[in-house]
Protein backbone atom coordinates (compact mmCIF):
# COMPACT_ATOMS: atom_id res chain seq x y z
CA UNK A 1 0.00 0.00 0.00
CA UNK A 2 1.41 3.36 -1.29
CA UNK A 3 1.93 6.00 1.44
CA UNK A 4 2.57 9.85 1.32
CA UNK A 5 5.78 10.61 4.03
CA UNK A 6 5.19 13.99 5.71
CA UNK A 7 8.09 14.10 8.08
CA UNK A 8 7.06 15.09 11.90
CA UNK A 9 3.78 14.41 10.67
CA UNK A 10 3.47 18.26 9.07
CA UNK A 11 0.03 18.41 8.62
CA UNK A 12 -1.67 15.58 9.04
CA UNK A 13 -4.95 15.55 10.97
CA UNK A 14 -4.33 12.89 14.00
CA UNK A 15 -7.53 13.68 15.65
CA UNK A 16 -10.76 15.40 15.81
CA UNK A 17 -11.55 17.84 18.99
CA UNK A 18 -14.02 20.79 19.89
CA UNK A 19 -11.28 22.01 22.24
CA UNK A 20 -9.53 25.05 20.45
CA UNK A 21 -9.19 26.50 16.94
CA UNK A 22 -6.88 28.92 15.47
CA UNK A 23 -7.42 30.74 12.49
CA UNK A 24 -3.57 31.73 11.75
CA UNK A 25 -4.99 34.80 8.92
CA UNK A 26 -6.98 36.38 10.88
CA UNK A 27 -4.98 36.21 14.50
CA UNK A 28 -7.71 34.21 15.77
CA UNK A 29 -7.37 31.71 18.96
CA UNK A 30 -10.59 30.35 20.22
CA UNK A 31 -11.35 27.92 23.62
CA UNK A 32 -14.29 26.01 23.53
CA UNK A 33 -15.39 29.00 20.88
CA UNK A 34 -14.68 31.71 23.11
CA UNK A 35 -12.00 33.85 21.91
CA UNK A 36 -9.35 34.00 24.25
CA UNK A 37 -9.02 37.67 24.44
CA UNK A 38 -12.96 37.61 26.08
CA UNK A 39 -11.90 35.26 28.54
CA UNK A 40 -8.73 37.38 29.49
CA UNK A 41 -11.43 40.17 29.52
CA UNK A 42 -13.90 38.38 31.86
CA UNK A 43 -12.68 34.91 33.04
CA UNK A 44 -10.27 32.93 35.45
CA UNK A 45 -7.64 30.64 34.68
CA UNK A 46 -10.01 27.85 37.43
CA UNK A 47 -12.78 28.93 35.09
CA UNK A 48 -11.03 28.66 31.65
CA UNK A 49 -9.61 25.07 33.14
CA UNK A 50 -13.40 23.98 33.77
CA UNK A 51 -14.11 25.34 30.25
CA UNK A 52 -11.92 23.22 28.77
CA UNK A 53 -11.83 20.27 30.63
CA UNK A 54 -15.69 19.77 30.49
CA UNK A 55 -16.69 22.13 27.42
CA UNK A 56 -18.91 24.84 28.79
CA UNK A 57 -18.27 27.56 31.51
CA UNK A 58 -19.94 26.23 34.84
CA UNK A 59 -22.46 27.98 36.57
CA UNK A 60 -22.38 29.15 39.90
CA UNK A 61 -22.46 26.21 41.97
CA UNK A 62 -20.51 24.67 39.41
CA UNK A 63 -17.22 26.81 39.80
CA UNK A 64 -17.70 27.14 43.81
CA UNK A 65 -17.31 23.35 44.05
CA UNK A 66 -14.49 23.02 41.40
CA UNK A 67 -12.63 26.23 42.46
CA UNK A 68 -12.88 24.68 46.25
CA UNK A 69 -11.75 21.27 45.03
CA UNK A 70 -8.83 22.74 43.67
CA UNK A 71 -7.88 24.52 46.45
CA UNK A 72 -8.42 21.33 48.94
CA UNK A 73 -6.02 19.50 46.63
CA UNK A 74 -3.27 21.63 46.35
CA UNK A 75 -1.10 20.23 48.86
CA UNK A 76 1.51 17.74 48.08
CA UNK A 77 2.71 14.42 49.87
CA UNK A 78 5.46 14.71 51.89
CA UNK A 79 7.13 12.27 50.28
CA UNK A 80 7.01 13.83 46.48
CA UNK A 81 8.67 16.86 48.88
CA UNK A 82 11.36 14.36 49.73
CA UNK A 83 11.49 13.24 46.39
CA UNK A 84 12.33 17.01 45.31
CA UNK A 85 14.73 17.06 47.96
CA UNK A 86 16.82 14.08 46.72
CA UNK A 87 17.23 15.49 43.03
CA UNK A 88 20.32 17.40 42.22
CA UNK A 89 19.73 21.23 42.96
CA UNK A 90 21.57 22.28 39.62
CA UNK A 91 18.97 20.35 37.38
CA UNK A 92 16.63 21.78 35.32
CA UNK A 93 12.89 22.69 37.20
CA UNK A 94 11.32 21.21 33.49
CA UNK A 95 13.43 17.77 35.01
CA UNK A 96 12.20 17.83 38.87
CA UNK A 97 8.66 18.51 37.59
CA UNK A 98 8.14 15.57 35.20
CA UNK A 99 9.32 13.65 37.86
CA UNK A 100 7.59 14.61 40.50
CA UNK A 101 4.01 14.24 38.00
CA UNK A 102 5.03 10.82 37.50
CA UNK A 103 5.62 9.82 41.29
CA UNK A 104 2.04 11.50 42.19
CA UNK A 105 0.32 8.75 39.82
CA UNK A 106 1.65 6.10 42.83
CA UNK A 107 -0.12 7.89 45.15
CA UNK A 108 -3.50 8.43 44.03
CA UNK A 109 -5.55 6.39 42.07
CA UNK A 110 -5.91 7.21 38.48
CA UNK A 111 -5.79 3.88 36.41
CA UNK A 112 -9.34 3.15 35.82
CA UNK A 113 -9.66 6.09 33.21
CA UNK A 114 -13.08 4.27 32.19
CA UNK A 115 -14.68 5.68 35.62
CA UNK A 116 -15.40 9.27 35.14
CA UNK A 117 -15.20 9.98 38.80
CA UNK A 118 -11.67 8.82 39.09
CA UNK A 119 -10.99 11.00 36.05
CA UNK A 120 -12.63 14.11 37.47
CA UNK A 121 -10.52 14.27 40.75
CA UNK A 122 -7.71 13.20 38.72
CA UNK A 123 -7.98 16.57 36.53
CA UNK A 124 -8.88 18.27 40.03
CA UNK A 125 -5.29 16.79 41.49
CA UNK A 126 -3.26 17.78 38.17
CA UNK A 127 -4.73 21.09 38.17
CA UNK A 128 -4.30 21.74 41.89
CA UNK A 129 -0.50 20.79 42.22
CA UNK A 130 1.28 21.62 39.56
CA UNK A 131 2.10 25.38 40.86
CA UNK A 132 2.65 23.78 44.79
CA UNK A 133 5.11 21.68 42.80
CA UNK A 134 6.73 24.29 40.54
CA UNK A 135 7.18 26.44 44.10
CA UNK A 136 8.49 23.66 46.02
CA UNK A 137 11.39 22.65 43.61
CA UNK A 138 12.20 26.69 43.40
CA UNK A 139 12.54 27.46 46.76
CA UNK A 140 14.52 23.59 48.01
CA UNK A 141 16.94 23.84 45.43
CA UNK A 142 18.23 27.18 47.21
CA UNK A 143 18.00 25.55 50.21
CA UNK A 144 14.81 27.71 51.70
CA UNK A 145 11.70 25.62 53.03
CA UNK A 146 8.77 24.19 51.19
CA UNK A 147 5.76 26.94 51.30
CA UNK A 148 2.69 24.99 51.66
CA UNK A 149 -0.50 26.51 49.64
CA UNK A 150 -3.06 29.27 51.65
CA UNK A 151 -6.66 28.04 51.41
CA UNK A 152 -7.58 31.57 51.51
CA UNK A 153 -5.56 33.02 48.61
CA UNK A 154 -6.78 32.52 45.07
CA UNK A 155 -5.28 30.08 42.45
CA UNK A 156 -2.55 32.95 40.62
CA UNK A 157 -2.14 34.87 44.23
CA UNK A 158 -1.22 31.75 45.88
CA UNK A 159 1.44 30.04 43.06
CA UNK A 160 3.24 33.69 43.93
CA UNK A 161 3.03 33.38 47.23
CA UNK A 162 4.60 30.28 47.72
CA UNK A 163 6.95 31.29 45.77
CA UNK A 164 7.82 34.37 47.16
CA UNK A 165 6.50 33.99 50.54
CA UNK A 166 4.81 37.08 50.26
CA UNK A 167 1.07 37.79 49.35
CA UNK A 168 1.00 40.20 45.81
CA UNK A 169 -0.34 42.83 44.95
CA UNK A 170 -3.76 41.84 43.08
CA UNK A 171 -2.17 43.40 39.46
CA UNK A 172 0.13 41.20 39.82
CA UNK A 173 -2.31 38.11 40.49
CA UNK A 174 -4.47 39.15 37.92
CA UNK A 175 -1.57 39.58 34.84
CA UNK A 176 -0.21 36.48 35.82
CA UNK A 177 -3.94 34.53 35.88
CA UNK A 178 -3.94 36.02 32.44
CA UNK A 179 -0.95 34.74 30.97
CA UNK A 180 -2.09 31.06 32.36
CA UNK A 181 -5.11 31.68 30.25
CA UNK A 182 -3.05 32.22 27.22
CA UNK A 183 -1.06 29.35 27.99
CA UNK A 184 -3.70 27.04 28.88
CA UNK A 185 -4.61 25.34 25.12
CA UNK A 186 -3.03 25.63 21.83
CA UNK A 187 -4.66 23.08 19.30
CA UNK A 188 -2.39 20.04 18.70
CA UNK A 189 1.04 20.78 19.31
CA UNK A 190 4.02 18.31 20.07
CA UNK A 191 3.29 18.12 24.04
CA UNK A 192 -0.49 17.44 23.35
CA UNK A 193 0.16 15.01 20.29
CA UNK A 194 2.87 13.61 23.00
CA UNK A 195 0.17 13.31 25.58
CA UNK A 196 -2.53 11.65 23.49
CA UNK A 197 -0.21 9.20 21.65
CA UNK A 198 0.44 7.86 26.29
CA UNK A 199 -3.13 8.12 26.29
CA UNK A 200 -4.30 6.34 24.10
CA UNK A 201 -2.64 3.03 25.46
CA UNK A 202 -5.23 4.00 28.21
CA UNK A 203 -2.26 4.74 30.41
CA UNK A 204 -3.42 6.77 33.95
CA UNK A 205 -3.53 10.69 33.38
CA UNK A 206 0.15 11.44 35.52
CA UNK A 207 1.51 9.03 33.11
CA UNK A 208 -0.05 11.55 30.34
CA UNK A 209 0.92 14.61 31.58
CA UNK A 210 4.31 13.49 32.65
CA UNK A 211 5.09 12.37 29.06
CA UNK A 212 3.52 15.88 27.88
CA UNK A 213 6.42 17.62 30.10
CA UNK A 214 9.23 15.92 28.49
CA UNK A 215 7.82 17.30 25.24
CA UNK A 216 7.74 20.18 26.45
CA UNK A 217 11.34 20.29 27.84
CA UNK A 218 12.68 20.32 24.49
CA UNK A 219 14.39 22.81 22.83
CA UNK A 220 12.11 23.11 19.67
CA UNK A 221 8.66 23.32 21.63
CA UNK A 222 9.24 25.06 24.96
CA UNK A 223 11.71 27.41 26.44
CA UNK A 224 11.50 30.03 23.84
CA UNK A 225 10.50 32.93 26.35
CA UNK A 226 13.90 32.07 28.12
CA UNK A 227 15.57 32.51 24.94
CA UNK A 228 13.71 36.31 24.42
CA UNK A 229 14.65 37.52 27.95
CA UNK A 230 18.47 36.45 27.09
CA UNK A 231 18.26 38.05 23.80
CA UNK A 232 16.88 41.04 24.88
CA UNK A 233 19.39 41.20 27.97
CA UNK A 234 22.07 41.18 25.08
CA UNK A 235 20.91 43.68 23.17
CA UNK A 236 20.83 46.13 26.30
CA UNK A 237 18.68 48.66 24.58
CA UNK A 238 16.64 50.07 22.43
CA UNK A 239 19.48 51.55 20.06
CA UNK A 240 20.96 48.52 19.75
CA UNK A 241 17.74 47.04 18.17
CA UNK A 242 18.12 47.87 14.31
CA UNK A 243 21.88 46.80 14.15
CA UNK A 244 20.83 43.60 16.49
CA UNK A 245 17.87 42.42 14.25
CA UNK A 246 19.99 43.25 11.03
CA UNK A 247 22.96 41.04 11.68
CA UNK A 248 20.85 38.39 12.73
CA UNK A 249 18.80 38.42 9.84
CA UNK A 250 21.72 38.55 7.31
CA UNK A 251 23.58 35.61 9.24
CA UNK A 252 20.08 33.53 8.88
CA UNK A 253 19.72 33.27 12.51
CA UNK A 254 16.50 32.47 14.06
CA UNK A 255 15.19 35.96 15.85
CA UNK A 256 13.64 34.92 19.03
CA UNK A 257 9.86 35.34 19.64
CA UNK A 258 9.12 35.47 16.53
CA UNK A 259 7.38 33.86 13.84
CA UNK A 260 4.64 30.52 14.02
CA UNK A 261 3.74 27.49 12.60
CA UNK A 262 0.57 28.35 11.93
CA UNK A 263 -0.20 32.76 12.52
CA UNK A 264 0.92 34.72 9.65
CA UNK A 265 0.07 37.85 11.54
CA UNK A 266 0.74 38.49 15.23
CA UNK A 267 -0.10 36.18 17.34
CA UNK A 268 -3.41 37.14 19.18
CA UNK A 269 -1.98 36.07 22.94
CA UNK A 270 1.29 38.52 21.96
CA UNK A 271 -1.10 41.21 21.39
CA UNK A 272 -3.06 40.64 25.09
CA UNK A 273 0.60 39.78 26.37
CA UNK A 274 1.83 43.37 25.57
CA UNK A 275 -1.10 44.86 26.69
CA UNK A 276 -0.79 42.94 29.82
CA UNK A 277 3.08 44.73 30.37
CA UNK A 278 1.46 48.18 29.65
CA UNK A 279 -0.52 47.54 32.81
CA UNK A 280 2.02 46.11 35.00
CA UNK A 281 4.99 48.78 34.24
CA UNK A 282 1.92 51.54 34.32
CA UNK A 283 1.65 50.60 38.20
CA UNK A 284 4.84 49.06 38.92
CA UNK A 285 7.47 51.33 36.59
CA UNK A 286 8.49 50.32 33.18
CA UNK A 287 10.95 47.67 32.62
CA UNK A 288 14.20 47.99 30.13
CA UNK A 289 13.88 45.43 28.88
CA UNK A 290 10.40 45.70 27.45
CA UNK A 291 11.08 49.16 25.46
CA UNK A 292 13.98 47.12 24.02
CA UNK A 293 11.09 44.59 22.98
CA UNK A 294 8.83 47.04 21.55
CA UNK A 295 12.00 49.03 19.44
CA UNK A 296 13.01 45.13 18.28
CA UNK A 297 9.26 44.26 17.24
CA UNK A 298 8.81 47.36 15.22
CA UNK A 299 12.35 46.81 13.57
CA UNK A 300 11.48 43.00 13.15
CA UNK A 301 7.93 43.58 11.66
CA UNK A 302 9.38 46.47 9.31
CA UNK A 303 11.53 43.51 7.85
CA UNK A 304 9.46 40.12 8.35
CA UNK A 305 6.12 41.50 8.29
CA UNK A 306 5.91 40.50 4.69
CA UNK A 307 6.59 36.77 5.17
CA UNK A 308 3.96 36.39 7.50
CA UNK A 309 6.57 36.66 10.46
CA UNK A 310 5.53 38.48 13.67
CA UNK A 311 5.88 37.86 17.33
CA UNK A 312 4.69 35.21 19.49
CA UNK A 313 3.46 34.42 22.68
CA UNK A 314 6.88 33.76 23.86
CA UNK A 315 7.84 37.48 22.84
CA UNK A 316 6.62 39.00 25.54
CA UNK A 317 5.27 36.66 28.27
CA UNK A 318 8.95 36.26 29.83
CA UNK A 319 9.04 39.88 30.38
CA UNK A 320 5.96 39.83 32.20
CA UNK A 321 8.16 37.41 34.42
CA UNK A 322 11.12 39.02 34.37
CA UNK A 323 9.49 42.04 36.43
CA UNK A 324 7.93 39.64 39.12
CA UNK A 325 11.09 38.34 39.65
CA UNK A 326 10.82 35.15 38.52
CA UNK A 327 14.01 33.35 37.07
CA UNK A 328 13.94 32.25 33.33
CA UNK A 329 14.55 28.66 33.94
CA UNK A 330 11.15 28.81 35.42
CA UNK A 331 8.94 29.71 33.05
CA UNK A 332 8.76 26.88 31.10
CA UNK A 333 7.47 24.93 34.40
CA UNK A 334 4.77 27.74 34.39
CA UNK A 335 3.65 27.12 30.52
CA UNK A 336 3.27 23.66 32.24
CA UNK A 337 1.02 24.57 34.92
CA UNK A 338 -1.12 27.16 32.67
CA UNK A 339 -0.95 23.96 29.53
CA UNK A 340 -1.76 20.97 31.76
CA UNK A 341 -5.79 22.08 31.44
CA UNK A 342 -5.53 21.73 27.55
CA UNK A 343 -3.49 18.55 27.89
CA UNK A 344 -6.14 17.24 30.31
CA UNK A 345 -8.90 17.97 28.15
CA UNK A 346 -7.59 16.27 25.21
CA UNK A 347 -6.94 13.56 27.13
CA UNK A 348 -10.56 13.25 28.26
CA UNK A 349 -11.67 13.78 24.29
CA UNK A 350 -9.42 10.78 23.59
CA UNK A 351 -10.86 8.47 25.91
CA UNK A 352 -14.80 8.33 24.41
CA UNK A 353 -13.38 7.20 21.09
CA UNK A 354 -10.00 5.89 22.04
CA UNK A 355 -7.80 4.23 19.53
CA UNK A 356 -4.41 3.25 20.01
CA UNK A 357 -1.97 5.83 17.97
CA UNK A 358 0.03 3.23 15.95
CA UNK A 359 1.41 4.82 12.47
CA UNK A 360 3.38 3.47 10.13
CA UNK A 361 6.99 3.66 8.63
CA UNK A 362 8.64 3.68 5.62
CA UNK A 363 11.87 1.53 5.78
CA UNK A 364 14.54 2.32 4.16
CA UNK A 365 17.00 -0.19 4.85
CA UNK A 366 18.39 -3.08 3.29
CA UNK A 367 17.29 -6.29 2.86
CA UNK A 368 18.97 -10.29 2.81
CA UNK A 369 22.22 -9.01 4.32
CA UNK A 370 24.13 -12.12 5.50
CA UNK A 371 25.13 -12.76 9.09
CA UNK A 372 29.10 -12.39 9.16
CA UNK A 373 30.47 -13.95 12.33
CA UNK A 374 33.25 -11.64 14.21
CA UNK A 375 36.14 -12.55 13.51
CA UNK A 376 35.22 -11.82 9.55
CA UNK A 377 33.92 -8.68 9.95
CA UNK A 378 35.74 -5.77 8.86
CA UNK A 379 36.78 -2.99 11.12
CA UNK A 380 35.54 0.34 9.80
Amino acid sequence: MAHDFMPGLAGVPAATSSISDVDGQRGVLEYRGIRVEELCAQSSYLETAYLLLFGRLPTSTEFQRWTTDVTRHRRIKFRIVDLLKCLPEQGHPMDALQAAVAALGMFYPGREVEVAENNYWSAVRLVAKLPTIVAAWARLRHGDDYLPPRDDLGFSENFLYMLTETVPQPLWSEVFDDCMILHAEHTMNASTFAGLVTASTLADPYTVVASSIGALKGPLHGGANEEVVQMLNEIGSPDRATVYVEDKLRAKQRLMGFGHRIYKVKDPRATVLQGLCRRLFAECGSAPLYTTAVQVEQVASGLLGGKGIYPNVDFYSGIIYDKMGIGPDLFTPIFAMARVAGWLAHWLEQLRENKLFRPDQLYSGEHNRPYVPIDQRAVV
